[in-house]
């Protein structure tokens, strides 16, 4: 199957970008008569005829169309501050698009050692994801904001909300026992040093309830995907 982004699909005809014309004809060597897939990244699915195989301006005709293609009955928010390794968050975001996620946002904490990330990229690798496992959705990813004031524009959210840390003051709650399936959820996962105390202390007056990832000590990138695919099995139970 030849899956291709095409975001602003409107007609029944659309004409690939330039990127995807050249990947299309000059990569995968497609020509006119050959059919493909598009998703549009909102839920769209459509399958279409190739009716010039221009290498920069490949124009296809719509002959299928899916609406809310495999939409899932939840949505799942993941807040991180991102790693000073780019590499890492990007390998976050991209297996958690393959394997379920609708939104990314990005923490600027007290512990961050990166606070400048360029979306561009991380949209990049988002859109790669989608079309490698054959998703119609595409995670909406946010810039970064100061932890604050996520926390602040987060309070009239209709979602579970949890912040998953290490703080050993008491044993938490594991994710899986707090978590109802099919509910919409936000989880907050920190820096690699960490959140802060006074950090957790905003996000438990904010309704944010604490939670753990387990015994080991993972690093922000796994905690994060952890968290993304624990929700995804409890969800598909």
């Amino acid at each position: 199957m030849h899956l291709f982004y095409t975001p602003d699909i409107s007609s029944e005809t659309y004409t690939l970008s330039e990127e995807e014309s050249k990947h299309a004809v000059r990569v995968l060597r497609l020509q006119t008569g050959d059919t493909i897939q598009l998703i549009d990244g909102k839920g769209g699915f459509y399958t279409a005829e190739i009716i010039d195989d221009h290498q920069k301006r490949c124009t296809v005709k719509i002959t299928d169309t899916k609406k809310d293609f495999e939409k899932r009955s939840s949505h799942i928010h993941i807040a991180i501050a991102p790693t000073k390794n780019n590499d890492r968050t990007e390998w976050f975001l991209e297996k958690a698009t393959e394997i379920g996620i609708d939104e990314v946002s990005l923490l600027d904490c007290d512990n961050s050692e990166r606070t400048v990330v360029k979306t561009e990229r991380l949209q990049k690798v988002a859109i790669s994801a989608v079309k490698q496992s054959l998703k119609a959705y595409l995670p909406e990813i946010h810039e970064i904001v100061p932890f604050k004031k996520f926390i602040d524009s987060s309070e009239s959210l209709k979602a579970l909300k949890f912040i998953a840390h290490c703080h050993a003051r008491e044993s938490l709650p594991h994710l899986k026992n707090l978590y109802t399936s099919q509910q919409n959820v936000i989880i907050l996962i920190g820096p690699e040093g960490d959140f802060s105390e006074e950090e957790v202390k905003l996000a438990n007056q904010k309704g944010f309830q604490e939670i753990s990832l387990g015994t080991s000590r993972l690093r922000t990138e796994t905690a994060a995907l952890y968290a993304c695919t624990t929700i995804n099995i409890l969800n598909n139970d």
